[in-house]
């Protein structure tokens, strides 16, 4: 079932921490909520959870009202039957990794088959084996998936992944990222994941929710995201962006073209190398555009800082952002 949002709001004192919003999550779908830090994202996270009262507004799971303040009603968190996997993992220290997982369980009264529950949950992970360790004697990519595994025990019906990767080593962060995002698809969970980092968003979700003190900005698919973004700050914020004309025109680093194309009209900006990084499979080129400010470049081999160019741009791969 969807998760419908209807008119959501909520304020800390003086402070408006999400302003009125409308969100549909679908059912099996990886949802993100990307955003900088105190843009919102967190607070409708956890208003979704019952772990944080709104001060108005409606969430509904199908036809079951969640929370509404018109009608009073306000389901416990305990009721709503979500999993959630937290930032800091949540483990009990002196528990097993059986009994960590079945914890949510034993809290929620779900103790009907527990042990085949909870030997279904570590083995979708792949810790079998690992049941009667615990947290210490564990990696953080191990830990990790414990905290997934308890989520997941409790069958629920939408997993809340509150920057569940941020604690973890780049280079863990990124197997896990692929880790992740195939366990979710596999069991066929419906996820709603909240980061600040936009590779995690575009790598793992179906849908992106863009946010930014408080309000959505833009919401859709990845690609479209990138390709068209509908404000200044999702175009600054998605990638990087070369501004013909600041906040209204823009295009992407990988269509400045070095040379004239063969085929089609493309119109010819002078510019001066200012900084030249190799990132492995190309060279990125920091170009001074005079009037437009800064541009990014891609080039297959190394430049020399202080170079007078001509670039290229063709026409289709401006976009513009409408008023």
């Amino acid at each position: 079932m969807d998760v419908v949002i209807r008119g959501l709001e909520k304020s800390f004192g003086a402070v408006q921490a999400l302003h009125r919003t409308d969100l549909v999550i679908r059912k099996g779908r990886f949802t993100t909520l990307l955003g900088p830090s105190g843009c919102g994202k967190t607070t409708l996270l956890r208003m979704i959870a019952g772990l944080e009262r709104p001060d108005r507004g409606e969430i509904r799971l199908g036809d079951e009202c969640l929370f509404s303040a018109e009608k009073r009603v306000d389901l416990p968190a305990h009721k709503r039957h979500f999993g959630m996997v937290f930032q800091d993992f949540a483990l009990w220290p002196h528990m097993t990794v059986f009994e960590n997982v079945a914890f949510g369980l034993r809290a929620t009264g779900q103790t009907k088959d527990l042990k085949q529950r909870v030997e279904e949950a570590v083995a979708k992970v792949r810790l079998q084996g690992m049941e009667k360790r615990y947290p210490h004697q564990l990696s953080g990519g191990q830990q990790q998936r414990v905290a997934f595994a308890r989520a997941v025990a409790l069958r629920p019906q939408l997993v809340l992944f509150d920057e569940p990767l941020s604690a973890l080593d780049a280079v863990l962060r990124d197997e896990m990222r692929l880790e992740l995002m195939s366990l979710v698809r596999e069991i066929g969970l419906t996820a709603l994941y909240v980061t600040h980092d936009q590779t995690e968003a575009m790598s793992m979700s179906d849908e992106i929710v863009v946010m930014q003190e408080g309000r959505i900005l833009q919401q859709g698919a990845p690609e479209d995201i990138y390709r068209t973004p509908a404000h200044p700050f999702v175009a600054r914020f998605i990638g990087k962006s070369n501004w013909l004309v600041p906040d209204r025109s823009l295009l992407r680093p990988e269509h400045v073209r070095w040379s004239p194309p063969e085929e089609g009209a493309a119109a010819a900006y002078p510019g001066t190398i200012r900084s030249v990084s190799y990132v492995g499979d190309r060279y990125e080129i920091g170009l001074e555009m005079g009037a437009m400010g800064l541009w990014t470049a891609y080039h297959s081999t190394r430049l020399q800082a202080g170079e007078r160019v001509t670039v290229y741009v063709s026409p289709q791969h401006i976009h513009h952002i409408a008023e």
